[in-house]
């Protein structure tokens, strides 16, 4: 197959993925949105965390991101960051009890919003995260593939001790429909599948997510503080008049 032919499938399906999020996940989308924007016209803030190794990518999308609201206030925790080692990243990610740790040192708590994002949905620091702030009465959302959680065997090493899956802990939830083994392309001669689609799904969901807020917002009368690109024209100038505003309150800006 030449380099383009697998140019072409490797998008085709990652089309279809993005197609089949579009047209099943419209009225949960729509739904969370309409949350999202309701907080944020308050002037609150939306906590995302995405623990596992490249979840995390998923929280830094949308976080500090040219066009995307300030509201926005990541959780980034060191632990599961690759940059500190793949094989750690994984052994603290199925570490029961470091997701409540987590939660607890953002200092989250009623009336909060958090967004979780994990590929899978199945991994213990993710599950204690969710538990931990639904007991602290926090509105929970997560995005996460439904199939591939439900398709994992409870008995699977990565799994939280009461083998619970995001989609069944959340207050809402937007599927991602990743499948399992995330990997979807076949190279004939090579015994495992390459060319993962997770990181796409998430990005997709969640700057459509970020998208229909602020057109809700816009409906309401909301012109929301959005970052523009410091390397585009007038960026820094334009960031800085709301600088001031979300120094203090979003611990990683």
């Amino acid at each position: 197959m030449s380099t383009a032919a697998l140019a072409e499938q490797y998008f085709g399906k990652i089309t279809e993925l993005l197609q089949r999020i579009q047209t099943e996940e419209a009225p949960a989308v729509d739904a969370v949105a309409g949350l999202l924007a309701e907080h944020i016209a308050q002037d609150r803030l939306v906590h995302i965390y995405g623990p596992g190794g490249h979840s995390n990518l998923a929280s830094q999308e949308v976080f500090f991101r040219a066009g995307g609201l300030m509201h926005v206030s990541a959780v980034l925790d060191e632990g599961t960051l690759l940059s500190n080692g793949a094989l750690r990243s994984m052994a603290i990610e199925r570490t029961p009890g470091y997701g409540r740790i987590v939660i607890e040192d953002a200092g989250l708590g009623a009336g909060d919003v958090l967004i979780l994002v994990n590929a899978y949905g199945i991994n213990s620091a993710l599950i204690d995260a969710a538990l931990t702030a639904k007991a602290k009465s926090v509105t929970t959302i997560g995005i996460s593939s439904r199939s591939h959680a439900e398709q994992t065997s409870p008995d699977h090493p990565a799994r939280h001790p009461r083998k619970l899956n995001l989609h069944d802990v959340v207050d809402h939830h937007l599927d991602t429909k990743v499948p399992i083994g995330d990997a979807v392309m076949e190279i004939p001669g090579v015994s495992e599948k390459t060319a993962a689609v997770s990181t796409f799904a998430n990005a997709f969901t969640l700057n459509w997510l970020m998208t229909a807020t602020i057109e809700k917002l816009s409906e309401m009368g909301v012109d929301p503080p959005l970052w523009r690109s410091g390397n585009a024209p007038g960026g820094d100038e334009a960031n800085q008049k709301f600088i001031d505003r979300f120094k203090e309150r979003v611990r990683k800006l």
